[in-house]
């Protein structure tokens, strides 16, 4: 879809939008809400994450908008610089995109950007919420990883696919009409 590097930019920076802020939304109500609430005696995730004065990130509580931008400040670099690139070349190898259907390939892309994109993101936010106050073990932050991994793999390929690239498209292809 992107004909040049301003639209790559473009629609990477739409993509990371939409994704950064679903996967906000699903690390601290689908995967931790139940464990904040609990933790803050909370009925409600936004009363938990106010009650302990934000959402614990290296080392300290910060506001979700920090977190968010913080987010999508390595999520929208590493898309740009690894992600697009790197997913469009792996597609490359096991399609030709001039014989190939737009559908099967964008497919192929879309896979193989979360198959990039899932493990560095979860390795990055192993760092970034690492609990720092017992210290720190390079075993723990591996294990951390993997569960990250696991936690957000299935979401991100399954929004990718289904929700968040459809609708980035639908949204480029009415910014950028031809």
């Amino acid at each position: 879809m992107p004909r040049n590097q301003f639209e790559r930019m473009m629609f990477a920076l739409i993509t990371v939008i939409v994704t950064v802020h679903g996967y906000v939304f699903y690390s601290l109500y689908v995967v931790n809400g139940s464990l904040l609430m609990s933790l803050n005696e909370a009925s409600g995730v936004i009363e938990a994450i106010n009650k302990q004065g934000g959402v614990y990130m290296c080392g300290r509580f910060l506001p979700i908008w920090a977190v968010v931008l913080v987010e999508f400040l390595f999520a929208y670099c590493l898309e740009c610089l690894v992600g697009s690139p790197c997913s469009f070349k792996l597609a490359c190898k096991v399609f030709r995109p001039e014989e190939t259907h737009p559908v099967l390939f964008e497919t192929a892309i879309i896979c193989a950007t979360v198959g990039i994109m899932c493990p560095v993101m979860s390795f990055i936010a192993a760092w970034l919420y690492y609990p720092y106050y017992s210290g720190f073990h390079l075993v723990t932050l591996l294990a951390n990883w993997l569960k990250l991994v696991c936690f957000n793999f299935l979401f991100a390929y399954f929004s990718q696919l289904f929700f968040i690239q459809p609708f980035v498209r639908a949204v480029f292809k009415k910014i950028f009409r031809r």
